[in-house]
């Protein structure tokens, strides 16, 4: 199928900081295995003894050594496999990172992780002239992918409403254009959107099984418009008019960041997830919010407490604005935001996930700024946190985390998180 890049400006290339083979467990299939095992490192010394997978929960993963690196990655933060054999010789999960292939009916999405330093600092070529390793990758997946899944349908708006894929990205595409509006604050920005869904929610768009009543192509184009000029009035301009989010609602809202932000595994694992016993009373610390914040990733800082959460950072840069938009709509664009790769939520259960993730990230920056970051450089890492979460933790596809993101969205929370943990000052 074809592969299409997003209109969102996003640049990408690896720059050998050498973080995602320090940070992931990576799979390899039993061909992968062979073919590694086949390429002759047990002769060099430093591999004598040095096994290169290791198994857990009946999967092989590539070993890491104590310093946290994968055992082919090299003094000059280089893979070892890739210099010596081509990208061909690595296992895919490494050649597609921090790459995203979305099937979307027709097509391939071209995303990107910006858990990536250089995704997130938008480094290297645009993503429009990646698409001949995208295609070779599409193609990989088409080759071992049952057809069935290739040609699923779109992800619900909501319980049993479906629309068509290109339905689907008239709203995609209204969204982003939100996001792109420069006139006004990022956080009004998504309050808008959560006005129009909260409007969606209430729509019936089969026509009632009549196609003359359907709302769909050029009517839903419409009706988009229309509500986005009744948000543009609804939604207050200024942060500080909206209603501070209830204790409940704050209270889950933690919950759900101690999920975004924390790191099981690799050189960026926190001290608080060592064990059953440590991630249980991180989870009581994040519902009490008393005291200090629980180091669920190495990123947070030792001594941040709970009350820095709810100071609001100072100015951030437009660069930094800049990559707040480019996160969300690229998210939004290449439908990562519902269905498949956010484990199956409905098109506006997964703008409203897509949502939170914006507070999360900027809790999680004003923790940082009390560890002495910059605004802007805590809300980098605080990006890079959520992101890595995003779609891939599995505890978000839970019952329990879906439950928790409906009750926010139920109790009116969520656009007062995002007004509230949204404002950079104390106007």
């Amino acid at each position: 199928m074809q592969v299409r890049s997003l209109p969102v400006l996003q640049n990408w290339d690896c720059h050998s900081c050498g973080d995602c083979c320090r940070s992931y467990a990576v799979p390899a299939t039993a061909e992968e295995r062979r073919r590694i095992e086949g390429q002759g490192w047990e002769s060099l010394p430093e591999f004598q003894g040095v096994p290169y997978f290791v198994k857990r929960g009946g999967e092989f993963y590539l070993n890491h050594r104590a310093d946290g690196g994968c055992v082919f990655l090299g003094a000059d933060n280089l893979c070892r496999i890739h210099g010596k054999f081509g990208s061909a010789a690595k296992p895919l999960a490494c050649r597609i990172y921090p790459f995203l292939l979305v099937p979307a009916g027709d097509h391939w999405n071209l995303g990107l992780r910006l858990a990536c330093p250089s995704a997130t600092e938008n480094k290297g070529r645009a993503l429009s002239a990646q698409l001949g390793d995208a295609r070779e990758y599409a193609a990989f997946f088409e080759s071992t992918t049952s057809k069935g899944a290739l040609e699923a349908p779109p992800p619900p708006l909501q319980g049993s409403q479906a629309v068509s894929w290109s339905d689907v990205g008239r709203i995609a595409t209204a969204f982003s254009k939100l996001l792109a509006d420069e006139d006004g604050p990022f956080e009004r920005r998504w309050r808008k959107i959560l006005f129009i869904v909260m409007m969606l929610r209430k729509a019936t768009f089969d026509g009632g099984g009549d196609p003359k009543k359907a709302v769909t192509g050029g009517k839903l184009s419409e009706l988009l418009h229309v509500l986005g000029l009744a948000a543009e009035d609804e939604e207050p301009a200024s942060a500080t008019e909206v209603k501070r989010p209830g204790w409940a609602g704050r209270t889950v809202f933690r919950q759900l960041v101690a999920v975004f932000s924390r790191k099981d595994h690799g050189a960026e694992k926190g001290t608080a997830q060592r064990g059953p016993v440590s991630r249980f009373m991180s989870a009581v610390k994040f519902a009490s919010a008393r005291g200090r914040v629980p180091k669920v990733h190495a990123a947070l800082p030792d001594a941040a407490t709970f009350a820095a959460g709810e100071i609001p950072l100072g100015a951030l840069s437009d660069t930094t604005v800049s990559l707040l938009v480019r996160w969300h709509r690229m998210k939004i664009e290449s439908l990562q935001f519902c269905g498949a790769p956010n484990f199956g939520l409905s098109v506006w259960e997964g703008i409203e996930s897509l949502a939170l993730t914006f507070p999360a990230a900027m809790w999680l920056a004003r923790v940082l700024v009390a560890g002495g970051k910059t605004p802007d450089a805590a809300v980098t890492q605080a990006v890079r946190m959520v992101d890595d979460n995003f779609g891939f933790n599995p505890l978000l596809g839970s019952v329990r985390q879906k439950f928790a993101l409906r009750l926010i969205a139920n109790r009116g929370d969520l656009p007062r998180l995002v007004a509230w943990y949204g404002r950079v000052d104390d106007e």
